[in-house]
């Protein structure tokens, strides 16, 4: 049975939320289950916000991640702080080394500290950090494939946006060459 269910938390306005569609959505067109549940702080864009996401060959039972996530994907501290006890054993932190600067706790779990955001303004528009971590994460434990999450950002996009495609591609490059060991 494979199942990972991710953690993808910062700041509002930092594309979490994408993060964990893009992740579903590559999920269903690999035909896989997938759930999405969002939660927004009260003050919405630059408050905090986390999607948990979980992507199996197997039913999935509940859409809530409590203290056995198998990944966090975290864009700022409060949500480092607050995520990584969520961990199981052996876990994949993700840690955007570009605006954390503390680093992971815990010795049982596996952190990465990537600089998405130097990454981002290196490509050219500092709103891809999110895709910096999320071609990190799609890496690390090959869940979807990157052409997956590339054919749910054109669905995603539209043909009005499509001219951001390899951008983004570029992103998810540039994290995976991260972690690449």
């Amino acid at each position: 049975m494979v199942q990972e269910r991710i953690i993808c938390a910062g700041f509002g306005g930092q594309g979490v939320m994408s993060m964990g569609q893009l992740i579903s959505y590559a999920g269903m067109i690999e035909g896989k289950n997938v759930s999405w549940l969002p939660s927004y702080g009260p003050e919405m864009r630059g408050g905090t916000a986390n999607c948990n996401v979980t992507v199996s060959d197997t039913p999935i039972g509940s859409p809530i991640i409590a203290h056995n996530a198998t990944a966090a994907i975290v864009m700022n501290l409060p949500s480092l702080i607050k995520f990584e006890k969520e961990l199981e054993k052996d876990g994949i932190l993700l840690i955007n080394s570009s605006l954390i600067e503390k680093k992971a706790e815990r010795d049982d779990i596996r952190a990465f500290y990537i600089p998405a955001n130097e990454i981002a303004v290196e490509i050219g528009n500092t709103k891809v950090a999110n895709m910096v971590m999320l071609g990190a994460y799609i890496q690390l434990t090959k869940i979807v494939k990157p052409e997956s999450i590339i054919q749910a950002l054109r669905k995603v996009f539209g043909p009005s946006k499509e001219h951001l495609i390899p951008l983004n591609e570029e992103a998810l490059k540039r994290g995976a060459e991260m972690v690449k060991a």
